[in-house]
């Protein structure tokens, strides 16, 4: 399958150096100079993948990436000369699955591209039960990528997903911060365990009756009820 990628960037030196990895690695590439296009393509021909720059003209990539996440769970990596942590902290709270800094090597773009597509794609076809993961009143099917809670579909983020996925096949198991951040964003990942926090705070938002527990000091739990 040839994923289409739509990359928003107005420096032509990084379009150029992006473009050629991503072609020679076979993805299709839509490259656009600011957001307002990119919202144009994503109206008509929505790619699979966002790779987005903050520092656009007219709509900035925040803004871009909020309007995104309104509509879809996309993949969407950002990509920015702002590097201080507020900046990714920012990023990430906005919903991107990523955040990569400039200057950067293309070939840790490629990487963390085909991870995100790993994570995203639906698995192989199994068992019922073996796809299905329930802890009260939520549903997770595994090979849909689907998150049912309280009998109602939510679309979620990929990191969203992976993180229910994760405290729902582990129920009552209090996992600290640091687990958290690399089981769900990668071994590699080197940013502020304010992630997590930022990130337990959306799916909170989301499903307002979620039994996800805060472990004071130390991180978070999924609660399930004992059975009688």
């Amino acid at each position: 399958m040839s994923y289409h990628i739509g990359l928003i960037e107005d420096d032509k030196n990084i379009q150029d150096i992006v473009v050629a990895y991503l072609k020679k690695e076979g993805y299709q590439v839509t490259v656009l100079g600011n957001a307002e296009d990119g919202w144009t393509l994503w109206e008509n021909n929505p790619p699979d993948m966002w790779v987005l720059d903050i520092m656009l003209p007219g709509m900035d990539g925040y803004e871009f990436c909020r309007k995104i996440r309104n509509e879809s769970d996309v993949p969407i990596i950002i990509i920015s000369a702002k590097d201080e942590e507020i900046d990714k902290i920012l990023g990430l709270e906005l919903g991107g699955d990523d955040y990569l800094t400039k200057p950067f090597s293309p070939r840790e773009l490629i990487a963390r591209i085909k991870r995100l597509f790993k994570r995203v794609q639906p698995k192989s076809a199994g068992k019922e039960e073996e796809d299905r993961v329930k802890v009260d009143q939520l549903l997770v099917y595994k090979n849909e990528r689907r998150v049912f809670f309280e009998g109602i579909e939510y679309e979620t983020t990929a990191k969203e997903y992976d993180m229910l996925l994760l405290l729902a096949e582990n129920p009552n198991r209090a996992f600290s911060r640091e687990e958290l951040l690399i089981k769900v964003w990668g071994d590699d990942y080197f940013g502020s365990d304010r992630a997590v926090d930022d990130l337990m705070k959306r799916i909170r938002k989301k499903m307002e009756n979620i039994p996800l527990e805060t472990v004071w000091g130390f991180g978070y739990r999924l609660r399930k009820d004992e059975e009688a």
